[in-house]
C-alpha cells in the first residue's frame, strides 16, 4: 500500500459532504486532483458510510496495520 499522510487525504477530501460512501470519497478526491497514492489508499477503504474526516482517518489507520 502507498503510504500517505492523513493530512494529504484530508486535503483531497476538502469540501466533501458527510456522510459519504467510499465511492463518493474516491470521486471527490479525483475531482480535487488527488495523487495516485491518495486514490489507491481510498480504494482500500472498507465499503461503508463515513460520517466525518475522523472516520476516514481511522479507517486508513486500520489499513496501515500489518
Amino acid at each position: 500500500m502507498a503510504h500517505v499522510s492523513p493530512v494529504e487525504v484530508e486535503k483531497s477530501l476538502k469540501g466533501i459532504d458527510y456522510p459519504a460512501k467510499k465511492d463518493d470519497l474516491i470521486k471527490h478526491a479525483k475531482q480535487q486532483g488527488a495523487s495516485q497514492d491518495v486514490l489507491e489508499t481510498l480504494k482500500e477503504l472498507p465499503e461503508e458510510n463515513f460520517k466525518s474526516p475522523i472516520d476516514v482517518s481511522k479507517a486508513i489507520g486500520e489499513i496501515d496495520r500489518p
